[in-house]
């Protein structure tokens, strides 16, 4: 009687440690998975960018510093893509303040404001960057559940026997959300 007893209490404990470990490399892949969409978006942002720069171009050609900075911040970020979250967050911030010095230019030139062309690029980079805020809240929340599980008892018992690491938040950079300053 205490054989089956024990024999039943060690069926438990390795079926709870199965669905643990279970468990935790499912939270692993949804935050990969979080960071692909992440990347399909940023990628994505950086296609739109070179056209949108070549529309502005033929209107406010002596523009050059902005347009400059842009095409820097948006080979940066690219450059960074692969090189870990924080990283590419902070290349994604000074991206995104370039863009908005860029956009603040429509505001001077009112031809390239009613451009079709350059409206439509405008609309589909805003909506890009909805989709990378999207993905980002999906992403930071896959990985505080991951973050909690293998921080908490008992997935921290199985995180350490199963190489379970904590994973990066991607956080938007405060100069990220600085609004630029038009002068005419």
């Amino acid at each position: 009687m205490t054989t089956l007893l024990i024999l039943g209490l060690l069926i438990v404990i390795a079926v709870v440690i199965i669905v643990l470990y279970n468990g935790l490399v499912r939270l692993v892949k949804q935050v990969d998975n979080g960071w692909s969409q992440i990347s399909v978006q940023l990628q994505r942002r950086h296609d739109l960018i070179p056209n949108l720069v070549e529309t502005v171009k033929g209107y406010a050609a002596h523009e050059q510093e902005t347009m400059t900075a842009v095409i820097e911040a948006r080979n940066a970020a690219v450059s960074a893509n692969g090189s870990g979250v924080q990283q590419a967050a902070q290349a994604e911030g000074l991206l995104t303040g370039a863009l908005s010095k860029l956009f603040a230019l429509s505001e001077a030139y009112p031809d390239l404001k009613a451009n079709t062309n350059f409206l439509k690029l405008q609309e589909e980079l805003t909506s890009t960057e909805d989709r990378v805020s999207y993905a980002r809240q999906f992403y930071n929340d896959s990985v505080t559940k991951l973050n909690t599980a293998i921080s908490t008892f008992p997935g921290l018992i199985i995180a350490k026997f199963g190489s379970f690491k904590e994973r990066e938040l991607f956080e938007a950079e405060a100069a990220a959300s600085v609004v630029p300053t038009v002068k005419f």
